[in-house]
């Protein structure tokens, strides 16, 4: 585990999984550069790790993310706007990267999860969170506009209507709220987030992994493509697929009635 004293961010495996944590708790685990550097890093650290099945992140102190940090926010003010946008790409080079990440990302999601934690935890594939957490696009209380691709992965899941009255009124909204609009995968009781996202997580691990790089391509291309164009690419993928060893695996463990065995595949690749 990685040195929680004054580490940005603390990292652990369970098994396959690989356990990340925003460590700012004084401050909410509100963002900062060290976090950026130190979560892009674990990342692609964990892309090229053919060990790690998928990645779970979350926050310490009870809270996920309060987004930016607004003193250093404010001191960007008097900056030339191409270095205040220099400064943003930070936050969106990490939503990128957590997009682009072939493998499984899920947040864990605990107390807070405002503005850019908001669109960080949007980002992930999937989102469990604690029944009272608070999810809030909480830029207009500062008289600031949403960032970090929060309109965009909101937008997939609720009405032009829906999305306006979030972003314009910046109000709370408990997990519980956020599940029935769509965003939220898995409802857990206060303080079993992170255990039901490991569990969640265990899950994907032992699956194949090459597969679902491909799954989670396609399930992001999905919302830009026409519908020849999405046929076109699940084709392609499809075709790839069939000459893998996964659905070699995968194939004959049906057809033999027993559970297919990814872990041992993925491993041969170390």
């Amino acid at each position: 585990m990685s040195d929680a004293n004054n580490a940005p961010l603390i990292s652990r495996r369970e098994g396959a999984v690989l356990v990340l944590s925003n460590n700012n708790p004084a401050a909410r685990n509100a963002l900062s550069p060290g976090f950026y550097a130190a979560f892009t890093e674990a990342l692609q650290a964990a892309q090229n790790d053919p060990t790690v099945g998928a990645i779970v992140l979350t926050g310490e102190g009870g809270h996920f993310c309060a987004g930016g940090d607004l003193r250093q926010l404010a001191k960007r003010r008097d900056l030339p706007e191409a270095d205040r946008r220099a400064k943003l790409e930070g936050l969106h080079d990490l939503v990128r990267a957590v997009r682009d990440c072939p493998k499984p990302v899920i947040a864990a999601v605990e107390g807070a999860a405002a503005g850019a934690g908001l669109s960080l935890a949007l980002a992930c594939d999937m989102l469990v969170a604690a029944r009272n957490a608070v999810f809030s696009v909480a830029y207009v209380k500062v008289g600031l506009t949403p960032d970090g691709g929060a309109t965009a992965f909101l937008a997939e899941f609720v009405s032009r209507q829906v999305l306006t009255e979030l972003c314009l009124t910046g109000e709370r909204i408990s997990g519980e709220r956020l599940h029935a609009l769509g965003p939220v995968n898995r409802l857990a009781e206060p303080g079993q987030a992170l255990a039901q996202a490991l569990v969640l997580a265990e899950q994907l691990a032992s699956g194949p992994d090459q597969a679902m790089a491909s799954i989670k391509a396609l399930c992001r291309e999905a919302y830009g493509n026409t519908l020849e164009e999405q046929l076109e690419q699940e084709a392609l993928r499809m075709v790839r697929a069939q000459a893998t060893e996964e659905s070699r695996e995968g194939m004959a463990a049906f057809l033999e009635k027993r559970t297919p065995d990814f872990t041992q595949l993925r491993q041969s690749r170390v």
